[in-house]
């Protein structure tokens, strides 16, 4: 059996699009036409590939014919590339999965020196550095930042370096909270910034620091750039990653954090994965710790 690439390209469609009408759109054909390659996939291979909902979500057999069909895309990119055909192959889109503070502060100059040099649309997907390895499982990226060191099914891994973090506060607010010095009375006290409810930086601190973080106060600020502004103003004390420290901060002591960075990508030659991979790993040799 043969897995038709435009009926595959239809199925990575829906799955980035979230709906067989927007889908339609982007593949320049109608709803029905999306309904009915979807169906004739389906059928050759006795399985579901997407539930039909909104937005519409993949089966584990539609992710694996999502993964085949990013990679047959990939792989033609760079073979009309070699054939001096760029133009041929039009842009190629790249999801790529981060966490929001590679984001903030590494990891975007690199794309944009990228894009400046080739057709690339970069498709960007946020997530906790300790999740996004489930991305590449999924086939909803080809390569992704994350914390873990164990290559996913069929990808490779290297190392980035490391993402160090400390325990920062606003001047005015280390005055006002930890008056006789960051104790382990003042910690339970004092209200502290929280990214998610999926970030334990600061647990993890607190522990260390030898006050259960359970009953602390603390504020969610789910955005990078926003949850270092909010220490910086005093909303509450936040592990700081170093690149985003600033003058206006006083460090609270403590140990100092540190996230291990690794980048991992599926394991195929292609030539414009290697040049995304190696764009990377250069900016975090120049920032990383």
């Amino acid at each position: 059996m043969r897995i038709d690439p435009d009926l595959a390209a239809t199925v990575a469609a829906v799955a980035d699009e979230g709906t067989l009408e927007a889908a339609s759109r982007r593949l320049r054909i109608t709803p029905s036409a999306v309904s009915q390659r979807l169906k004739t996939l389906e059928q050759q291979l006795g399985r579901v590939l997407v539930v039909r909902a909104k937005p519409a979500r993949l089966t584990e057999a539609g992710e694996a014919v999502v993964r085949l069909a990013r990679q047959v895309a990939l792989l033609e990119h760079d073979a009309l590339s070699g054939l001096g055909r760029d133009e041929d192959g039009g842009r190629i889109s790249i999801p790529l999965a981060v966490n929001a503070d590679s984001m903030a502060t590494w990891f975007l100059p690199p794309l944009a020196r990228l894009s400046a040099e080739h057709a690339i649309d970069f498709d960007l997907h946020r997530d906790d550095q300790n999740f996004t390895a489930r991305l590449l499982e999924s086939g909803a990226v080809m390569a992704a930042v994350t914390s873990e060191e164990a290559p996913v099914a069929g990808c490779s891994v290297s190392p980035l370096g490391v993402l160090e973090y400390r325990a920062m506060a606003e001047r005015r607010f280390a005055q006002r909270w930890f008056p006789q010095g960051v104790t382990p009375a003042a910690l339970a006290a004092a209200p502290f910034v929280d990214f998610d409810r999926r970030d334990t930086l600061q647990q993890q601190w607190l522990e260390r620091m030898g006050v259960p973080h359970h009953g602390v106060p603390r504020h969610y600020v789910p955005a990078s750039h926003d949850y270092a502004l909010a220490v910086e103003l005093g909303l509450g004390w936040g592990m700081v990653p170093l690149p985003q420290q600033t003058s206006r901060l006083v460090p609270l002591g403590g140990p100092a954090l540190h996230v291990r960075l690794h980048w991992q990508q599926w394991n195929l030659r292609s030539a414009l994965l290697d040049t995304i991979a190696a764009e990377v790993a250069g900016e975090a040799r120049r920032v990383l710790t």
